[in-house]
């Protein structure tokens, strides 16, 4: 290659790597896989090391990943947040160990540790008690998500009595376990919303979420693996984290010394195969140099410690033959293309099926009838095809065409400008959507129509005692204990908890119409602000986005869904079988608080996150979790955050503390 070509290639990489930050880092949608980028920065690194003319201290290759978010604050780091050098290649690992040896001779102990994939976390304590979380941020400075953090159970606010220093940070990883993100999934999917492709992505997602009661909803769960303060109570990392253990800290007990690298291989090679049984996800193994006194004196790059190296497993692949194509309908009626492969193993399980998620992605794939393909793991948990191998492509083999028409019920197929997926809108008739619809309605954060389940409701639909919901209501004991499986006394309960059901809230009756984009937090805003499903429906699209958090997106599918004559007189005829249609119980208690946007902030005596909330909403007021000029006041509880306070000053907002706020109530 010439100068100039070497140049080129060199600000090539840079602006591939750039933008791949930013998608990993900051919107969580990355487009590559980590080996595809890890392997863009290895060339990168060699291209700048022979050429050092062309350096750039702005090169990804001597900067953290960054994932600072402009609606977060800004905190700087006590100590620098740096990220680790990485190999995917044992003799690279080796070669760490004899640098290792250089200045530390032979007398010292490796801690080896499990690499969590999930999103970095710098937690800092004061005087036992939680003062701030802050994210990686570009090393230097991350974003303040303390309030979000709080929400994670696993994480101490406040400590024991301990003989812990009086400042101190504790750094560590805050993942989603696989079987809850499966499920989180599954709800979204049923809701219509966008899922996640793996658990890295949700977890990167719901801690920047704007309000901390969004992302107590995520089923967020964190390791500790580091301790940083000027007085630490031990000389080793492993004792310190024992020590972080003792005080209430949940560190990973898969954390194990080794004497030498033959000892850290053993442990790669172990977790290579055991990682498939652990109930999170791992990418591959933190190695670090045990001794505190060796890794001051061994240092730092510009953007890694050289006492510490991660060895990382590449993703599973396997080889098979896509036998054919199924489209399934959901209850939203999306419809998602599902690959038929024959049986291969792959990352523990046997892999049957994939998702070939929408149209975009068979024509990128260019995939064929008949042809081999790799099959990966997406985040180690749903299978995805990821390539094709063309050589072995049949002579004869034709492309795979997504559908024009539904595959259950017939109807003209639509794809939604925007929007990658393509939808069957015969919503009310078509059979998946039809008992996706029941299924919902009946749900416990619905209806809660416990003695009804989804075979039940398929029986009805088969035997023709239902079609639409409010039929459920028509339903008789005589009907139903004449149908297979079902008795005398599964019909009088099934009657009696269809007729309990009519107590349930508005803003349940609302969430359980399964209106896109509508789950149960939107739910309970739209019921606080209408006050009666009749009101929400003659609401324009104007008024609808009036609403906090309403966007146009909600907006115009409420308004799609109340200009649908038959969804009127479905909601309609629900109302004249007494389900709750208006928000009676959602009036203020006073109106103490009438039209007050209030935040608060700190650790407060009579009420809980939730409950201040709540109490808050309850007597006429809006609680907000930010200070802005447009806040009436800031309610100061114990240890309430500094950032909050000087806001409030700043701003003029009246700061009030919790005695105040009970004489406010009540009046």
């Amino acid at each position: 290659m010439s100068t100039s070509d070497i140049k080129e290639k060199i600000y090539e990489l840079r602006e591939q790597l750039h933008h791949h930050n930013h998608l990993y880092y900051v919107k969580s949608t990355p487009e590559i896989t980590d080996y595809e980028y890890d392997m863009m920065l290895k060339e990168l690194e060699q291209l700048e090391k022979a050429h050092p003319e062309f350096a750039d201290t702005n090169s990804p290759t001597s900067r953290v990943g960054d994932d600072r978010d402009q609606r977060f604050e800004e905190v700087q780091h006590q100590y620098p947040m740096l990220s680790l050098a990485n190999t995917y290649n044992e003799q690279e690992l080796r070669d760490f160990d004899n640098r290792v040896r250089k200045v530390a001779g032979n007398d010292f102990t490796y801690v080896c540790e499990l690499k969590f994939d999930g999103v970095s976390i710098s937690l800092r304590y004061e005087k036992g008690r939680l003062s701030k979380a802050v994210t990686r941020g570009d090393g230097a400075q991350g974003d303040d998500v303390t309030e979000n953090v709080k929400t994670i159970k696993s994480i101490p606010l406040k400590l024991s009595d301990g003989d812990y220093p009086d400042f101190f940070e504790i750094r560590g990883e805050i993942y989603m376990p696989k079987s809850k993100f499966l499920e989180m999934n599954e709800r979204r999917e049923q809701q219509g919303e966008k899922t996640f492709a793996n658990p890295r992505n949700a977890t990167a997602g719901s801690i920047k979420l704007i309000h901390s009661s969004a992302v107590a909803q995520r089923p967020l769960d964190c390791f500790l693996y580091y301790l940083m303060a000027d007085d630490l109570p031990g000389s080793s990392h492993f004792e310190n984290m024992q020590k972080a253990a003792q005080w209430g800290f949940r560190v990973p007990d898969t954390m194990q010394r080794a004497k030498n690298i033959d000892t850290v291989l053993e442990y790669i090679h172990h977790w290579e195969t055991a990682r498939h049984e652990l109930p999170y996800e791992i990418d591959g193994i933190v190695i670090k140099v045990d001794e505190l006194e060796l890794q001051e004196k061994l240092g730092f790059t510009a953007k890694s410690p050289r006492w510490a190296i991660s060895y990382k497993y590449k993703a599973e692949q396997a080889s098979t033959h896509l036998k054919s194509v199924d489209f399934q309908v959901g209850r939203t009626g999306a419809v998602t293309p599902v690959a038929n492969l024959e049986p291969v193993f792959l990352a523990g399980t046997t892999v049957k099926r994939a998702s070939l998620h929408n149209q975009d992605i068979i024509k990128k794939l260019d995939l064929h009838h008949g042809d081999t393909v790799f099959v990966e793991k997406g985040g180690e948990i749903i299978p995805k095809i990821t390539a094709v191998d063309k050589e072995k492509r049949p002579k004869d083999a034709n492309p795979v065409e997504f559908i024009t028409q539904c595959p259950e019920c017939g109807t003209q197929l639509i794809r939604k400008e925007g929007e990658a997926a393509h939808f069957c809108p015969n919503e009310n008739h078509c059979p998946p959507q039809q008992k996706g619809k029941f299924v919902h309605f009946i749900s416990r954060k619905a209806m809660n129509i416990e003695w009804l389940g989804e075979e039940t409701i398929q029986l009805f639909l088969k035997e023709n005692l239902i079609e639409t919901l409010p039929d459920l209501y028509e339903l008789k004991a005589h009907d139903i204990e004449k149908l297979e499986r079902l008795g005398s006394k599964s019909a009088q309960n099934i009657i009696q908890s269809i007729q309990s059901s009519k107590s349930v809230p508005m803003s349940r009756v609302l969430y359980a119409l399964g209106i896109r984009f509508v789950g149960e937090t939107v739910a309970k805003k739209l019921a606080r602000h209408f006050k009666s499903i009749q009101e929400l429906a003659n609401a324009t699209t104007e008024e609808l986005v009036a609403v906090d958090e309403i966007g146009e997106k909600i907006a115009f599918s409420i308004r799609k869904y109340f200009d649908n004559d038959e969804n009127k007189k479905l909601v309609e005829r629900l109302g004249e079988y007494g389900l709750q249609m208006t928000a009676a119980n959602d009036k203020p208690k006073s109106g103490a608080l009438d039209g007050l946007k209030i935040v608060a902030t700190g650790k407060l005596n009579n009420f809980t996150r939730d409950e201040i909330k709540e109490t808050i909403e309850a007597h006429g007021g809006k609680a907000v979790s930010s200070v802005s000029s447009q806040t009436d006041l800031l309610l100061a509880g114990e240890n309430a955050g500094s950032s909050k306070i000087n806001k409030a000053q700043a701003a003029g907002v009246r700061i009030i503390d919790e005695a105040e706020f009970m004489k406010l109530i009540s009046k």
